[in-house]
């Protein structure tokens, strides 16, 4: 996905956010506010891909300051935020259909920090999409493709969003299907790494791998050797949240089975999708 107009603010809100947990030294502050600007200011631009650009700036934050986890303290609130609605969550399981266990994959996409302000409301975020529908619905197709095939990518998203992964996982396990889980090498903003996906017990629905990179969401220029093998040979893939989107959408992804699992929350995704913010949705390449 290329940038949007609002991208631009968000890039700056966001950067001061990081900056302002990363480091007290307000010259340092200045310092990076300055080389943020001249970088938007040369790279700015209606071709610019958007998480690419996003992933850029955190880097520049995150080795001016010397701070690798400036959200540590947020990870650890939006895992205790998942645990405490878990069991919430799974009470909308009426059933044990495919389409709910979407629902609640979906539902963990609201915890996060990196989209929504340190102060924003989760717990009526969440209560709130546990009473929505799917704005955009292709839970038939992929029941489809989860009998035509044998091997999954999972591309994760954020710490506390993979505790409601879970429920979907174990869903998809009934199917016969291998499952390889996608992590971000080091930490950037509150995506997981492999000790956030372990912590969650995730390795008990298959094996879970780096990408190799810290990128916001899926960046193909930046990931690893290794895992460029291990997507390149995927057919089949379930992709959380909205950098991951972002990154996907810049490739060409034709060969591919490519499932979007995502809560609107931001302008620029919602006019991507001509949907609403925080409308949920599961949608097909």
């Amino acid at each position: 996905m290329k940038v949007y107009y609002d991208c631009a603010p968000c890039y700056l809100r966001q950067a001061k956010e990081a900056i302002d947990l990363s480091t007290d030294d307000e010259n340092l502050k200045m310092e990076l506010m300055e080389d943020i600007f001249k970088f938007l200011s040369e790279n700015y631009h209606p071709d610019a891909p958007s998480n690419k650009t996003g992933s850029i700036i955190r880097k520049m934050i995150k080795e001016k300051t010397k701070c690798n986890d400036p959200y540590l303290k947020e990870k650890i609130e939006s895992n205790k935020l998942a645990l405490k609605y878990f069991p919430i969550a799974k009470d909308l399981l009426n059933d044990n259909t495919l389409e709910n266990c979407v629902k609640i994959a979906i539902l963990g996409n609201l915890l996060d920090f990196g989209a929504f302000k340190l102060d924003t409301n989760i717990e009526k975020l969440i209560k709130n999409g546990l009473k929505s529908k799917l704005a955009i619905n292709h839970v038939n197709l992929l029941e489809k493709d989860l009998k035509n095939h044998k091997n999954l990518l999972y591309l994760l998203d954020n710490v506390g969003e993979v505790v409601f992964d879970k429920i979907l996982l174990e869903k998809i396990k009934e199917y016969d299907i291998n499952i390889t889980l996608a992590v971000k090498e080091e930490p950037i903003i509150n995506d997981a790494c492999l000790e956030d996906a372990l912590e969650a017990d995730l390795d008990k629905y298959g094996e879970i791998v780096s990408i190799g990179t810290d990128t916001v969401g899926f960046v193909y220029s930046e990931i690893s050797k290794e895992f460029k093998r291990v997507f390149d040979n995927a057919d089949f893939i379930i992709s959380k949240g909205l950098g991951n989107y972002e990154g996907l959408t810049e490739i060409d992804l034709s060969t591919k089975d490519v499932y979007f699992l995502l809560c609107v929350k931001c302008l620029p995704i919602a006019k991507d999708l001509n949907l609403d913010l925080e409308d949920m949705v599961i949608l097909k390449n």
